[in-house]
C-alpha cells in the first residue's frame, strides 16, 4: 500500500503574485505533490487553506500517513481547531514535514514549544546545502552537498529545541549558516523540517530538493496503527495492577483523582 500523503499549501502567493504564478502555475502544493508522486511508493494529494476545514477534515487526517506543510503569508488564518487536530494526529503517529517558512506556522511552533525565530534576507543569493549525515535515509541519493542558485537566506540562531538529528547545514552567499534539515519526534510522530522553498524561486523544481522530499516522506512514515490513546491519562485501580498490591498511605481525596486529569 502506498504512503498516503497530503501536501498542504496556503495557496495565497499563487493567487496574487505573477512571479509565483509563472513558476508554479498549478500552485506550489501541486509541484510538491508531483515530486512525491514520482515515487510509486507514495500517493500524494493536496489540500489548501481555502477549502472547508482547510482540506484537513478528521476523516482525511485519519487516512493520512504523512502531512507536508507549506505556509508563509497566512499563518494566522489557520483555524486553531485544525491545528489541534493535526497535532493529535502527529502524536498518534502521522509524519509531518514542515517546509521553509512553515517554521512560523502554528502547528510547528506548537509542536516545538519555542518561538522558532530566525534571521532572514531576501536577496536571491546562492545556498549550498551540506549533507552532514550522509547515511541518513533522508540524504539517500545525494552527494556531499548540492547548491541552489537563488534562495532566501535563513540564518542562525534558529530557536527550536535540540533536534534528534541534523541532516543538512546551509551556507549562504552572504556568509550566514543555518541548520536546514532537522528531525524531531513528538509522541509517535516523526517530524522533519526542511529549509529551502521560497515562493519566488523555482526551488521545488530542483532535482535534489525533490529527492529530499521523497526521502523525507518515506522516513516519516509510521506503519504502526494510530496510537489513539496517546493523549489520555487513565487511572489504574489497585485491583487492576499487574502485581498484587496492598493500598497504603492517604489519598488526596476520597473519590480518586479524575478531576485532576
Amino acid at each position: 500500500m502506498a504512503i498516503r500523503t497530503v501536501v498542504w499549501g496556503e495557496n495565497v502567493h499563487e493567487q496574487k503574485d505573477s512571479i509565483v504564478q509563472s513558476i508554479y502555475p498549478d500552485g506550489m502544493h501541486a509541484a510538491i505533490a508531483a515530486a512525491l508522486n514520482e515515487n510509486k511508493a507514495i500517493s500524494a494529494t493536496t489540500a489548501t487553506l481555502q477549502e472547508a476545514e482547510h482540506g484537513l477534515t478528521e476523516k482525511r487526517l485519519a487516512e493520512t500517513d504523512v502531512l507536508v506543510w507549506w505556509g508563509h503569508a497566512a499563518h494566522g488564518q489557520v483555524d486553531d481547531a485544525i491545528v489541534e487536530r493535526v497535532q493529535q494526529r502527529v502524536w498518534e503517529g502521522m509524519g509531518l514535514i514542515v517546509l521553509h517558512s512553515g517554521h512560523f506556522s502554528k502547528i510547528f511552533k506548537r509542536l516545538m514549544g519555542t518561538p522558532c525565530s530566525l534571521k532572514w534576507r531576501e536577496a536571491g543569493e546562492r545556498e549550498r546545502l551540506w549533507v552532514i549525515n550522509r547515511n541518513h535515509p533522508i540524504a539517500k541519493g545525494l552527494g556531499e552537498h548540492f547548491e541552489l542558485p537563488m534562495e532566501e537566506m535563513y540564518g542562525e540562531a534558529f530557536t527550536v529545541p535540540e533536534p534528534l538529528e541534523t541532516v543538512f547545514i546551509s551556507w549562504f552567499e552572504g556568509g550566514e549558516v543555518f541548520r536546514s534539515g532537522m528531525t524531531f519526534q513528538r509522541g509517535a510522530g516523526r517530524i522533519f523540517y526542511f529549509r529551502p522553498g521560497h515562493e519566488t524561486y523555482p526551488t521545488y523544481h530542483d532535482g535534489n530538493v525533490r529527492q529530499v522530499l521523497r526521502n523525507a516522506v518515506e522516513w516519516a512514515y509510521n506503519p504502526a496503527p494510530a496510537w489513539a490513546s496517546v493523549a489520555s491519562a487513565p487511572n489504574v485501580p489497585v485491583d487492576k495492577a499487574l502485581e498484587k498490591l496492598v493500598e497504603k498511605g492517604p489519598k488526596l481525596h476520597a473519590h480518586g483523582e479524575e478531576g485532576f486529569r
